[in-house]
């Protein structure tokens, strides 16, 4: 007797929802590339004086005569070059942001989508703000208090390299540290603590903000101090914030659930209205039959 089942073998269709999403990452991450490469067209011009006014805070406190130097060959090419590249990537982080926020939207909820999107732009500007905070504030006190108390005899003259990295450490540490209200109204609006948790911790957080500044950034107390302080000033913001967006959360389940209380009564309504026309044998509705399931 033979037996005429085929084997059961994966149709494309099977692989398609998978394939489709690796396409649109494919697609998304190629749009976030190109308007990075166009940025950094744009930007490269204006490279030399760019890495001027980065070098601003630092020179502002050398002493007359005194200049950056570039110990190696490429470096007043390639370093000037490294900063419009990042600086491309910074200036296109909301659309890499909106890029991130748009694959994954079709998976959210409704009230999550509407979480998602104001999540997004006060992240980016907290970015931005952490930036600034750090060039107008950080910079001016940190590079005045190296070059104050530099040993007599030494000529401060900083590799203009080494001197982009160290900023772009400290721009990305600031940039971070201000991402603390966002990271905190993202744990208690997902359940994983609560606001009096939160505010129970507070002296471990304190701490933790000291230890982080310690590793984030040089071995100063100055630019230690100015981190952290801003971290812990930035959590109670968050505290206070997250307690706001878990009373709308508290709000809208109260409100579905509302509405799902005075959906099942109008059909409970309805259903003892069909059993009384039943019982008086008076024919239903066209309303009531639509109503029945």
């Amino acid at each position: 007797m033979t037996d005429n089942s085929k084997p059961s073998v994966d149709t494309p269709e099977d692989e398609q929802p998978l394939l489709t999403h690796l396409f649109e990452m494919r697609d998304r991450l190629l749009r976030v590339v190109l308007t990075v490469l166009l940025l950094f067209v744009g930007v490269f011009y204006f490279a030399n004086d760019l890495y001027h006014i980065v070098a601003t805070p630092l020179m502002a406190h050398l002493p007359d005569g005194a200049s950056m130097i570039s110990t190696k060959p490429a470096g007043t090419f390639f370093t000037p070059m490294k900063l419009a590249l990042v600086l491309s990537i910074f200036l296109a982080m909301p659309f890499i942001l909106y890029q991130m926020w748009a694959f994954v939207a079709p998976g959210l909820y409704t009230h999550e989508r509407k979480l998602i999107i104001p999540l997004l732009i006060s992240s980016t500007l907290l970015f931005y703000a952490g930036m600034v905070f750090a060039y107008y504030v950080v910079f001016p006190l940190m590079f005045g208090f190296f070059v104050n108390v530099a040993p007599e005899g030494v000529t401060v003259m900083t590799d203009i390299s080494e001197y982009l990295d160290f900023v772009l450490k400290i721009f990305f540490a600031f940039g971070v540290a201000f991402e603390v209200p966002i990271a905190t109204i993202l744990l208690v609006w997902t359940g994983a603590t609560t606001p009096e948790s939160l505010a129970g911790k507070r002296p471990y957080i304190v701490v933790g903000a000291f230890v982080i500044g310690m590793m984030l950034t040089p071995p100063d107390i100055i630019s230690q101090t100015l981190l952290a302080l801003p971290m812990w000033v930035l959590f109670e913001i968050g505290l206070i914030a997250s307690r706001y967006f878990l009373r709308l959360k508290k709000e809208r389940q109260e409100e579905e659930e509302l509405e799902d209380e005075l959906d099942s009564d109008e059909e409970m309504e309805a259903a003892l209205d069909r059993y009384e026309a039943e019982e008086h044998g008076v024919p239903s509705s066209p309303e009531d039959d639509n109503n029945k399931p």
